[in-house]
């Protein structure tokens, strides 16, 4: 198995939801409205005996009319072509912006944030080639609950292509990737294990973003259910250690992965 970031960068977000690029050599948090928080937006490449598998689709911005995760992607040898599945942990803006690529998730600064012109332009999904799993129940609740959130518009291509493989509740892909609807973070969040070659990766969304926040008992405001993830985040920090997991964090401006030499 070999794990790939795909970091989009660091971003700062505030009661506005909007994501602005935060350059840590030239930045000052300070700087920014009080409140602000710094993440890392960061997608993932899993390579399995059998799949090309991208999890969570990032911001959706692009430059030069590219999608920066099929740029990301390229960098890592990777054609987006090659792409068989695609995980969808949930479908709030900062992770699912790259599913169909029409546009950014919005709220970025300069070019990056540009709409995306050129072959992948048009409404179509943007791993031609890869089938895309989401929770049925998710797709209804982002247009249930809308702004500022879910970007619905950037989710239309899910309701009507071939390639969307509805989930409803827990199960395995193939026998080999087994996903979960911990609730959590959004209702109907879900989270990932892939077992392949006597190896587990573990990816848990925004219900497990950090290093840090898995080594301590935190209740975040901005969950769902606050009490509840912090529960599951003790619980699979405890199991994963114990059976040699993987971990993937999306929003570690640090630590992509733990072990830190795991991927490699």
């Amino acid at each position: 198995m070999k794990i790939i970031p795909l970091s989009e960068g660091a971003f700062t977000i505030d009661k506005t939801k909007l994501f602005v690029p935060f350059d840590a050599g030239q930045d000052d948090l300070q700087q920014r409205p009080v409140g602000s928080m710094l993440v890392e937006v960061q997608p993932f490449s899993v390579v399995t005996t059998d799949d090309v598998l991208v999890i969570d689709t990032g911001l959706g911005f692009g430059k030069d009319g590219k999608l920066q995760i099929h740029a990301n992607l390229e960098k890592a040898g990777i054609d987006p072509g090659k792409v068989t599945k695609v995980l969808l942990s949930h479908l709030h803006k900062d992770h699912a912006g790259g599913i169909c690529p029409d546009g950014g998730a919005g709220g970025g600064a300069g070019d990056i944030a540009g709409g995306i012109a050129g072959d992948i332009a048009g409404g179509r999904m943007s791993f031609p080639n890869a089938r895309y799993y989401v929770q049925r129940r998710e797709l209804e609740y982002a247009y249930a609950k809308g702004p500022t959130s879910y970007l619905t518009g950037e989710l239309e291509c899910l309701k009507t292509s071939p390639q969307v493989v509805f989930l409803d509740g827990d199960g395995v892909l193939d026998g080999y990737i087994r996903y979960r609807v911990t609730g959590a973070h959004c209702p109907w969040h879900q989270v990932f294990w892939i077992v392949d070659g006597g190896e587990t990766a573990f990816f848990g969304g925004d219900v497990a973003p950090t290093l840090q926040q898995m080594k301590s008992r935190f209740v975040a405001k901005y969950d769902y259910d606050g009490k509840r993830a912090m529960e599951l985040r003790q619980e699979w920090w405890e199991q994963g250690r114990a059976e040699g997991w993987t971990f993937l964090f999306y929003h570690d401006v640090k630590v992509p992965l733990w072990p830190e030499s795991a991927g490699e």
